[in-house]
């Protein structure tokens, strides 16, 4: 269109065309929020036979030398990657605490988040449900810590000892609920996988108390348990008043519980077991994990302040 041959008539109307195309148009999608220094992978888990990300948020002296660094393995990454990512840097800058490589653990692509974590996290299908799975069309599945653990030590280990300059003899494992019920089982059978355990409300009601079960037999058939743990738990985490405490969800007193399967581990006496426990008494199970972790990092990572 030629606007120097029009008319002022015609120039209106073609100045109008115009203007309502532009605001026709549709605008452009805003750019989405990416935290600095992040990667995200993908890896087919082998043995399970179902795909997985892994996603890396590494230090800000990271490119800049050879170094080497600890690595915090983070469960339920959806949520607690940004978490353990923002916690561990704010506590470097502003505590001088030391630099970390961050690896978040998905849940399975393609899975809802409460049907992954259920299957993958939890060491037995229990012996009394009425779950109900949050997929269509598929029961809920549990029980499959074990081969979930083998994936993580077997191929995701490898997988980021090749890609990036991680402290491989420096590994913590955070957990919380059905998480730390994943951390329970890498330590009641494989212990030396991690070096630090950092365990988060662990679910030990989980099938009518199985880990109580666990403990009790590795410690029949073990003279010691090399860990290093830090537990800890809100303390409104507790059975309400007037309720009697039980091995099941609904009348746990998960703080109670927690202190006697600290206390067990303690009882026994392993001459290389080191456990700490810490109640937050103002937090619930929804609001104590940032405590859970910065306490738990305190116990094992150096600090130049």
């Amino acid at each position: 269109m030629k606007l120097h041959n029009l008319k002022p008539a015609g120039l209106l109307i073609a100045f109008c065309c115009v203007f309502n195309s532009a605001l026709a148009a549709p605008p452009s999608a805003p750019a989405s929020y990416v935290l600095e220094n992040t990667e995200v992978r993908d890896i087919h888990a082998q043995g399970l036979n179902r795909d997985y990300q892994v996603y890396v948020a590494l230090p800000d002296s990271y490119r800049q030398g050879s170094k080497r660094y600890p690595v915090l393995f983070v469960v339920d990454a959806n949520y607690a990657f940004p978490v353990v990512r923002n916690i561990a840097q704010r506590l470097n800058k502003h505590a001088g605490m030391e630099e970390v490589i961050v690896v978040g653990l998905s849940y399975a692509n393609g899975d809802g988040g409460v049907y992954s974590r259920r299957r993958d996290y939890t060491p037995t299908t229990p012996r009394k449900h009425d779950y109900r799975s949050d997929m269509p069309g598929r029961q809920p599945a549990f029980g499959e810590a074990r081969a979930y653990g083998q994936f993580v030590s077997g191929e995701v280990f490898p997988f980021i000892a090749q890609h990036y300059r991680a402290n491989m003899q420096r590994k913590v494992f955070i957990g919380h609920s059905y998480g730390s019920l994943l951390g329970l089982q890498f330590l009641l059978t494989e212990p030396r996988t991690f070096e630090h355990y950092i365990l988060g409300s662990p679910s030990l009601w989980y099938d009518a108390g199985v880990m109580f079960d666990r403990e009790q037999a590795y410690a029949a058939s073990h003279k010691d348990l090399p860990a290093s743990v830090f537990f800890g738990i809100g303390g409104l985490e507790r059975l309400a008043p007037g309720k009697k405490r039980s091995r099941s969800e609904e009348d746990a007193d998960m703080v109670a519980d927690l202190r006697e399967f600290d206390g067990k581990l303690k009882a026994h006496k392993f001459p290389n077991l080191k456990t700490r426990l810490r109640v937050f008494e103002d937090e619930d199970h929804a609001s104590v994990y940032p405590f859970v972790l910065t306490h738990g990092l305190r116990a094992y990572l150096k600090s130049s302040k």
